[in-house]
């Protein structure tokens, strides 16, 4: 297995997703709470919004199949769709899809998306079964 690395990632104005493969799950869920401590309390300084809660929600996932995987890569990459922020994936320029059109090619994307839908990610993490 090769060592941490960030696979997927989306940074939209009231949250972001991350795809990460990492070696030690608790030392990043050390890692998220400092940095996510540290940005919150100076922001509600700055606000003055003391008490307010930023970056609170935490939570990884272990990727159970193939078909796990790329649904999430592809939920990632959906998300500011889903929310509104552009009307595709690939206007949106604070994710990893373009790092994936250039290396990967728009072709390769689209495929993806066929073959692994979003749907309703999220329910029933262990619906995604072994491919």
């Amino acid at each position: 297995m090769r060592g941490d690395e960030i696979v997927a990632w989306v940074v939209l104005p009231n949250h972001y997703h991350l795809l990460a493969r990492v070696t030690d799950v608790p030392a990043l869920s050390r890692i998220f709470r400092a940095v996510h401590g540290r940005l919150s309390r100076q922001w509600n300084l700055e606000d003055p919004a003391v008490g307010r809660k930023v970056w609170y929600c935490y939570s990884d996932r272990a990727i159970r199949s193939e078909g796990h995987y790329y649904t999430t890569l592809n939920y990632i990459h959906y998300n500011p769709v889903k929310h509104g922020w552009s009307l595709s994936p690939y206007d949106w320029p604070h994710s990893s899809v373009s790092w994936y059109l250039e290396h990967e090619g728009r072709e390769w994307l689209q495929d993806l998306w066929t073959a692994y839908p979003v749907r309703e990610y999220g329910r029933g993490w262990d619906d995604f079964g072994q491919s």
